[in-house]
């Protein structure tokens, strides 16, 4: 089974978010862009997603909710570059925290039909940084993480 790894270094504003998969780096680049899929993966468990906007290009949006039994949970952002295959730079936007907006570095890896995922997050101060990792945010990657696992083995 593949792990996960989440980094948060002392002092730092950096998250650093590792997992590898057993796909191609078309297969998880296809994941992670495509909006049929988003809502099947993304998330803690036991949530549902209303997907507002996913458009996966240079320059597109995203904005989506999570429910669940406590409530809503908005999330937008932008794509500030997406190269196929490789690599995606994009905001991250929690609307309960308005103000807060990390910049987000997705690589994907190819090591020969399995892929590394690397997600390099930058928040403006260590506080706030600080705050999403005790927000529980850990849950919502792991539960992903394994829901994507499950979506890439069904071969969608």
């Amino acid at each position: 089974m593949n792990e996960t790894t989440i980094t948060a270094e002392p002092g730092t504003p950096f998250l650093d978010i590792v997992r590898e998969f057993e796909a191609t780096p078309a297969q998880v680049f296809r994941a992670w862009t495509d909006p049929e899929l988003i809502p099947q993966w993304l998330g803690p468990a036991g949530t549902s997603m209303d997907l507002v906007e996913y458009n996966a290009t240079d320059g597109g949006r995203y904005h989506y909710i999570h429910h669940d039994e406590s409530g809503d949970f908005v999330f937008r952002g932008v794509f500030h570059a997406v190269v196929p295959n490789e690599r995606i730079v994009q905001t991250f936007q929690f609307d309960g925290w308005p103000t807060e907006v990390s910049l987000e570095t997705l690589t994907f890896e190819d090591l020969g039909g399995r892929t590394r995922v690397r997600t390099h997050s930058v928040f403006l101060s260590v506080a706030a940084r600080d705050a999403m990792v005790e927000s529980g945010m850990e849950r919502g990657v792991l539960d992903s993480m394994s829901r994507l696992d499950k979506i890439l083995a069904e071969g969608s």
